[in-house]
């Protein structure tokens, strides 16, 4: 699935109940989400790494929603490699 595609299915699943509750909420859903991410990281399986990492993906996804963003846009800045790099001499640590 393309990113544009899942950003699709994600606003007309959760789209209008995500705007009601708002940025400030979906931005602490997308905090708790990062949270259970790293715990599985740490101490999870594979399946329960895929399956947060999946939960931060989708709440990213509403985010950007609610921001009229586009989450394909946002990644393009990385499309040839580290957006630092290609702007200057590498930064990168």
């Amino acid at each position: 699935m393309d990113i544009a595609a899942f950003q699709d299915v994600i606003a007309r699943t959760y789209g209008e109940r995500d705007r009601e509750r708002g940025q400030a909420a979906t931005v602490a859903w997308l905090c708790e989400e990062l949270g259970e991410l790293a715990q599985a990281v740490r101490k999870g399986t594979v399946e329960e790494q895929r399956h947060e990492l999946g939960d931060v993906f989708a709440w990213l996804a509403s985010l950007a929603h609610q921001l009229d963003l586009s989450l394909e846009e946002a990644a393009g800045r990385y499309a040839d490699g580290c957006p630092r790099c290609v702007a200057s001499p590498c930064a990168c640590p």
